[in-house]
């Protein structure tokens, strides 16, 4: 990540690259906005939900909009800002910038494990013997070499896994049509209709209950629609790329999670979900086709690995940044023959490690994904939380920046306080359930531990000068 001093290594005077093209940026925009959450994570929502997970994945897209809008003026505001980090520790202070670079590096991580996991059992729909530390393994070592190459080399790896997840879900998306106007049945007699969607307990089957419930996983899958703005240091013309890919969060949203569980459900009734599995794998193995569900299988293996790439993208450069601001050891400030801050990437692709304890030590698979997402989601919520708040504070000292943006946030700063009630209800929510409780506790001490970490860092750095 670049700073709002220039991002050049002390030694050579090498900076990071602007190789990311307005192409990587638009299918990095889509891949962020596609989760693991929803490849592995919608089977539970929808036995949560039922067919009101609809609804669910409509508020967060809604609400998560808006805070892109506020982040994409934020961040065009000023040519110097690169990160959240910088824009928080411009607004809001350096104990602002010290709190959400750290934040935001140990959302990704926690993702990354979240991957991880998604990833082993991925790996055993194959191989079901196979031990838990050798995916995890085999994943990361291959993060690593992906990214140690060049900044362009992992936007087009980006741009390729981007590419396979729109593809599968169109594809199921055709598929469930087709398979809704032929009426197919399955095994248990069950036809594939719309009226799938409310005619086995009603649009809210669980009542509110249910329905609150669903925005517990429902979050993690929108983890990731803000990587875009994180790329903003290394893209060739920000002023054009940003916008067009932000304005489009709607339509992706409608298409690929409204669309996409929308037809999982028309062809299998919401109660006959498997929380436990992939409802995409499922639905595929369903056509008859003897490959389908391997092939849906090596998709949403791929797009969790696709995820857990560009978590280690976002946390190396947010490492490289906090250490040119002297805010974490200088080794993570250098740059490789190839301008990437090796050093900051590797220490990101031993933290992925961590997955294998709690895999060994968890009783099943979805529910070790469970506890990691919940965590995650209230991490980007205060990350999302914080960049907000420097919006209503920018929009205080700078409106004329406000008013000459040609990227405004609609509605202002009303819009602000809608994104940040919201995320307050969302804490409410998470506080509902045991699993996601403990995330949520255990996000909570992260959050104080590194904000009294930030008021010592910053005494220490006075007393210094």
């Amino acid at each position: 990540m670049t700073t709002t001093t220039p991002t050049t290594t002390e030694e050579s005077g090498r900076t990071l690259q602007r190789n990311l093209t307005n192409r990587h940026i638009q299918l990095i925009a889509i891949g962020g906005a596609i989760g693991t959450g929803l490849f592995m994570g919608s089977g539970k929502t929808i036995a949560t939900a039922g067919p009101s997970v609809l609804l669910v994945y409509a508020l967060i897209g809604s609400v998560l909009f808006l805070f892109m809008r506020a982040m994409g003026e934020l961040l065009l505001s000023d040519e110097r800002y690169g990160s959240f980090a910088d824009i928080a520790r411009d607004i809001l202070g350096d104990w602002a910038g010290y709190v959400t670079g750290w934040t935001y590096w140990l959302c990704w991580i926690v993702t990354g494990v979240a991957d991880m996991v998604a990833i082993t059992g991925y790996v055993r729909f194959w191989w079901p013997t196979v031990p838990v530390w050798l995916p995890v393994v085999a994943t990361a070592l291959l993060l690593y070499a992906l990214n140690a190459l060049t900044v362009k080399a992992f936007g087009e790896t980006e741009f390729w896994f981007a590419l396979i997840k729109i593809v599968a879900i169109l594809a199921l998306v055709l598929v469930g049509v087709g398979m809704v106007l032929v009426r197919h049945a399955d095994d248990s007699g069950s036809v594939a209709a719309v009226s799938n969607l409310w005619s086995h307990g009603g649009f809210f089957p669980n009542g509110w209950g249910g329905f609150l419930g669903g925005f517990q996983i429902a979050l993690f899958a929108f983890v990731g629609i803000e990587l875009v703005g994180t790329t903003v240091a290394e893209t060739a013309d920000p002023k054009r790329a940003l916008p067009k890919a932000i304005n489009s969060i709607p339509l992706r949203v409608m298409l690929f999670y409204i669309g996409a569980l929308a037809a999982i459900m028309m062809v299998t009734p919401w109660d006959e979900v498997d929380p436990g599995t992939s409802p995409f794998v499922t639905m595929f193995a369903m056509t008859g086709l003897g490959a389908a569900a391997s092939v849906v299988n090596l998709v949403v293996l791929t797009s969790a690995a696709s995820s857990a790439n560009s978590g280690i993208y976002s946390t190396s450069r947010m490492l490289y940044g906090l250490a040119h601001r002297g805010d974490a050891p200088t080794a993570f400030s250098r740059l490789s023959p190839r301008d990437v801050p090796r050093n900051a990437l590797f220490l990101s692709c031993v933290f992925l490690l961590s997955a294998i304890v709690l895999l060994a030590q968890g009783d099943s698979i979805i529910g070790a994904f469970t506890l990691v997402t919940s965590m995650s989601a209230t991490l980007f919520m205060a990350i999302w939380t914080i960049v907000t708040v420097c919006y209503l504070v920018y929009l205080k000292r700078r409106p004329h920046l406000h008013e000459e943006s040609a990227f405004r946030m609609p509605g202002g700063g009303v819009s602000a306080w809608v994104v940040i009630a919201f995320m307050g209800a969302m804490v409410v929510v998470l506080c509902l359930e045991q699993e996601t409780r403990m995330g949520l506790l255990a996000s909570m001490v992260w959050l104080m531990g590194i904000t009294v970490a930030a008021f010592v860092h910053r005494h220490r750095v006075l007393s210094k000068a």
